[in-house]
């Protein structure tokens, strides 16, 4: 299998700085970061390719430009935050690695607290026995949540419930129920099954979602489910319900459309959105995606030598 050059000389530090320290791309950051800024912009893009080892294979360009995209929404990709994440995916059609944008379900959020226009604005996770009834006429919920929240963050989720009020006095609810939220990602999302899928060839072979929680499934396969919908189920669907419902009734920022439009696409150096993950099939697809949570750090050859470097990183950029 041939090496692609630009990935190979992408794996070293120096191909890291020197990328940043052009003049080009200078001029790029500072006309959206500016100032001070930029120091803490760099920082926030070394610490998402430190906390994904497989960004340090992506694209310098693509890096760049999902992270400025977040910075122009005023957010930022580290991924400890939750709002954005550069998520590093396999675009076949190209032979490379691209780091995809992608907004977290708290960059919804900030984005619609911003305008100003929202009073309220809530997204919870139903867990069993929770619910009483929800009424999608006149979109009232009665519930009885648990107290102990120990107990009730080990019991079991059956729905995801999300509203918004306007300033106006203005309000909108929806509930889906946990099957609902499962069919939707087993329908959109490329890397995620609900069901087993099985291949004559190992590699395409997945286990069901259900086995995949009892962690039936060999140490060796789990990059197969490095999906947020298989690490971080309820951070996603709190990000679709969400999406479904800011998009569909709620008073959209151009801040907001924007980064809804952009969402999950790679980003090109003119600021258009190039949506790859719709362009492979199902069998080819390898997202590798950012936990919302706790992220452990790997350390690899190229992940090292970028840790030992982050001061000089943006001293070579800023000087």
């Amino acid at each position: 299998m041939a090496v692609n050059n630009s990935l190979a000389n992408r794996n070293n530090k120096t191909s890291l700085t020197a990328y940043l320290t052009q003049d080009a791309v200078k001029n790029q950051v500072n006309n959206v970061v500016g100032g001070k800024n930029g120091t803490r912009f760099i920082s926030s893009i070394v610490s998402a390719v430190q906390a994904t080892p497989a960004l340090q294979e992506c694209t310098n360009s693509s890096i760049l430009s999902a992270a400025l995209l977040g910075e122009a929404l005023n957010l930022s990709p580290s991924p400890q935050l939750g709002q954005v994440y550069l998520v590093p995916y396999d675009n076949k059609n190209k032979g490379v690695k691209e780091a995809q944008f992608q907004l977290g379900y708290k960059g919804y959020i900030q984005l619609a607290i911003r305008s100003g226009q929202y009073k309220k604005l809530n997204v919870l996770a139903i867990k069993e026995g929770e619910l009483i009834r929800f009424d999608p006429l006149s979109e009232e919920i009665e519930v009885n949540l648990m107290q102990d929240e120990w107990k009730r963050e080990n019991t079991p989720t059956i729905g995801y419930y999300a509203m918004f009020e306007y300033t106006n006095g203005f309000k909108k609810a929806m509930y889906w129920s946990k099957e609902k939220m499962l069919a939707h990602a087993d329908k959109f999302s490329k890397a995620f099954h609900v069901k087993a899928i099985e291949n004559k060839n190992p590699k395409y072979s997945r286990v069901s979602y259900e086995d995949f929680l009892a962690g039936n499934y060999s140490e060796g396969d789990a990059w197969k489910y490095s999906s947020f919908w298989y690490k971080d189920f309820d951070g996603m669907a709190y990000k679709t319900m969400l999406r479904q419902l800011i998009s569909k009734w709620g008073i959209m920022s151009i801040d907001l459309v924007q980064a809804i439009d952009a969402d999950m696409a790679v980003i090109r150096e003119d600021g258009t959105a190039d949506y790859v993950e719709m362009e492979q099939s199902s069998n080819d697809v390898l997202v590798v995606e950012q936990e919302t949570e706790s992220i452990q750090v790997e350390t690899s050859p190229v992940q090292e030598s970028v840790e030992g470097s982050k001061t000089s990183v943006e001293d070579d950029f800023f000087n």
